[in-house]
């Protein structure tokens, strides 16, 4: 089934996106953000940053529902597709904000390919609010579906996720566990005893990270049979591009905050921006992050309407985004002079959150191996 030429974005999804928008408008979700970062500016000296995180914010979104749109209707959700995900992750980067909203979609998608109660039992939970985040990869960052430290022993896990974002943000996690059959998933509380969430220091200064031990925790699995890596595998395209989205959106707000500056600094008597030295470099900002949006909109249109086409869509994507994520980051910290170092300067917050969402489920030159593999 071809893609339609909009994207599949109906009245309904363009509505949800502009009260989202709308309603992150009236957050102030930087200004929120830093007060949790005093006394950490330096990150060898500076004090440990505690993870910021906006819980009335969160409380509001799941009252307008945003948290349910990807959950099926049968689990007490929405029930829209990824199109309607991504309008609403664009928002987030847009934001830069710091949710587990991201996780929550994510999850959604793996768990919508699995067939279990389990996996049922929990996306209606999600419905009604639960943070759910994601421990799926082992320390050598291989992004397959089959790469995990931890291991399954009856209904106890042993072993250590490691790159877990928001990890300080979740009530449960999903963790893929290997066990006699293979890869499956398994419903963990952060919270349990035999839990320890050891926190890693990132430059990204909207989301936290977190390598987890597990020592004989209990846990319920959402998968059977070795069943968790093609629930994985076929949820990748939906990951991929929901990072994608952030990205774009995040690029989006660098693009504009850096022209209007262009407009109002001067120097030898003339706003910047009349010097084609810095139109150049603007213009090829707004020409990336429009590419990147495209693709990440064919790439959310193919899940939805042409799923054998998804996973090339999503490598495209999320191969744009990545190296938009760094150009858009260099050029606006570097467009904005001085003042775009400083610590003050919103810049550096989108800066630094770009530079981590380049690398989440792999970089540029990562998702075009992969792309390679499947031409």
């Amino acid at each position: 089934m071809a893609t339609p030429k909009d994207f599949g974005f109906n009245e309904d999804i363009n509505m949800l996106k502009d009260s989202y928008a709308r309603f992150l408008s009236e957050q102030a979700t930087i200004e929120k953000l830093r007060p949790s970062l005093e006394g950490t500016e330096d990150p060898y000296h500076g004090q440990p940053r505690v993870p910021f995180f906006d819980r009335d914010n969160w409380d509001q979104t799941v009252a307008l529902g945003m948290h349910a749109v990807a959950i099926p209707e049968d689990q007490g959700g929405i029930g829209m597709g990824l199109v309607a995900a991504t309008a609403l992750a664009e928002e987030i980067g847009r934001y830069a904000l710091a949710t587990p909203l991201t996780n929550t979609l994510l999850a959604s998608f793996i768990l919508r390919e699995a067939s279990t109660d389990a996996a049922s039992a929990l996306l209606a939970s999600m419905a009604e609010g639960l943070r759910v985040g994601l421990a799926l990869y082992g320390e050598d960052g291989d992004l397959g579906p089959t790469s995990t430290d931890v291991q399954v022993t009856g209904d106890t896990l042993h072993g250590q996720s490691w790159y877990v974002t928001d990890a300080q943000k979740c009530d449960v996690l999903i963790v893929s566990a290997a066990g006699p059959s293979g890869i499956d998933l398994y419903q963990v509380d952060v919270n349990a005893a035999s839990v320890t969430v050891m926190a890693d220091t990132i430059v990204d200064l909207t989301r936290d990270q977190a390598h987890i031990q597990f020592d004989g925790t209990d846990a319920t699995a959402l998968t059977t049979g070795g069943q968790g890596a093609d629930c994985l595998q076929a949820a990748m395209p939906a990951l991929l591009t929901l990072t994608a989205a952030d990205i774009a959106g995040a690029a989006e707000w660098q693009l504009q905050t850096t022209a209007e500056y262009a407009k109002v600094r001067e120097q030898f008597d003339r706003p910047i921006g009349f010097f084609q030295a810095v139109k150049h470099p603007i213009v090829d900002m707004m020409i990336a992050t429009d590419e990147t949006r495209s693709l990440v909109y064919q790439a959310a249109a193919a899940f939805d309407f042409d799923r054998d086409d998804a996973a090339r869509c999503a490598h495209l994507a999320k191969s744009s985004a990545s190296d938009t994520a760094e150009f858009c980051a260099n050029r606006s910290t570097q467009l904005h002079g001085g003042i775009g170092f400083t610590w003050e300067a919103d810049v550096q917050i989108y800066h630094k959150r770009q530079m981590h969402s380049q690398f989440l489920f792999g970089d540029g030159v990562w998702q075009r191996q992969q792309l390679a593999a499947l031409l």
